[in-house]
């Protein structure tokens, strides 16, 4: 693997967090954002209030940004998030995972620390030099965010939907080639 776990956990969360923002929108009712936080298995305090998903909603273009940046430009984006949030890494085990990085408390607002785990997912990134693993989709109709994890840095669809349509149409276009 890459990456540690938790730092993986983070980026895949980001990444699916900002790909919500695709048509159609994935992210708009609280129970949405309770099953999105269930999946990712965050931790800590949660209002389950529209206020708070109206934050989480509100990360998606700042996250879209900070992916798409070069790596000079994230270096500033992750300094200024960490500095805003008022982050102190420390060391915390909780089940299901032994030790690993938390930031900021657990009674954080829920969109703190999804910036800040984020932002400390994206130190692991940038110190590795490994920014070329997200980009975006290769389907020309998608704008999604693509984490790209794999060894040998094959993946380019945001997700098999996209992956699924570009295959039945090249299939399409060699059919119709050889008509």
């Amino acid at each position: 693997m890459v990456f540690a776990h938790d730092t993986a956990m983070s980026l895949q969360a980001a990444v699916e967090l900002v790909n919500t923002a695709s048509e159609p929108d994935t992210l708009q009712t609280v129970a949405d954002l309770d099953e999105f936080y269930a999946r990712f298995q965050y931790t800590g305090r949660r209002q389950r209030t529209r206020a708070e998903l109206d934050e989480v909603r509100a990360l998606r273009g700042e996250l879209r940004t900070l992916f798409t940046a070069s790596r000079e430009d994230a270096v500033g984006m992750v300094n200024r998030m960490l500095a805003e949030a008022g982050a102190v890494p420390q060391l915390v085990r909780h089940e299901p995972y032994d030790w690993h990085v938390h930031a900021v408390s657990p009674d954080a607002a829920l969109a703190t620390r999804m910036t800040v785990e984020t932002a400390m997912a994206m130190i692991d990134v940038i110190r590795a030099d490994e920014m070329s693993r997200l980009g975006t989709c290769d389907d020309e109709d998608c704008d999604g965010i693509v984490l790209d994890l794999s060894r040998n840095r094959s993946k380019r669809f945001c997700s098999t939907t996209c992956g699924n349509r570009n295959a039945v149409a090249a299939y399409r276009a060699r059919r119709a080639g050889g008509d």
